[in-house]
Formats: structure tokens, C-alpha cells, sequence
């Protein structure tokens, strides 16, 4: 027959907290244009004026006046759109020549 235990808190053994607990390590990924990165500055880019609201021109990084786009803001995280967004826009700046 097992023993019973006492339900005096007096009684109890002390619980110990392990002797060591492991934390992953947390690295900043840093200031950059790369996803995951921290964005260094802002980053728009010109709509259409024709109504269409397509981006046009080159990403800039203070409003360009008109109709523009904020890709992303200075200090926010990088994301997969962000990035995608920034690389479409040097495609198009590289392809006008």
C-alpha cells in the first residue's frame, strides 16, 4: 500500500527551482534592408498621378510629395512584402535604365 502524504504545507518538502535554467540568446538582426532587419529610414514611393495608382519612380526617403506610398517606416522590422516591395521598384528603376 502506498504511503500517504500530509496536506500541512509545514510537512511538504521545499520545491527547488532547477539549478540552471537555459534561455535561447536573442541577437538584434541589425539595421539593414534585408527581411528581419530594422529599416534605417523611410522608404516611399510615387503613385500614378493618372489615377491608376500604380507605383512609379524610385523609392525615396522622405515623401515625395503627391500621391506616394510609405513602404515602411525607419525603425520598423523588414518583412518578406517589405522587401519584395523594394526589389520590384530597383527591377523597374534598372529596366528604364
Amino acid at each position: 500500500m502506498a504511503a500517504r502524504t500530509s496536506k500541512d504545507p509545514a510537512e511538504q518538502p521545499a520545491q527547488t527551482s532547477p539549478a540552471a535554467t537555459i534561455r535561447t540568446q536573442e541577437y538584434d538582426a541589425g539595421v539593414g534592408w534585408d527581411v528581419g532587419q530594422t529599416a534605417p529610414e523611410d522608404a516611399y514611393r510615387a503613385l500614378d498621378a493618372n489615377g491608376t495608382g500604380a507605383p512609379t519612380g524610385p523609392v525615396v526617403n522622405a515623401h515625395p510629395g503627391g500621391y506616394a506610398r510609405l513602404i515602411v517606416a525607419k525603425g520598423a522590422q523588414v518583412t518578406d512584402g517589405v522587401k519584395r516591395e523594394l526589389d520590384a521598384a530597383e527591377a523597374d528603376q534598372n529596366e528604364q535604365g
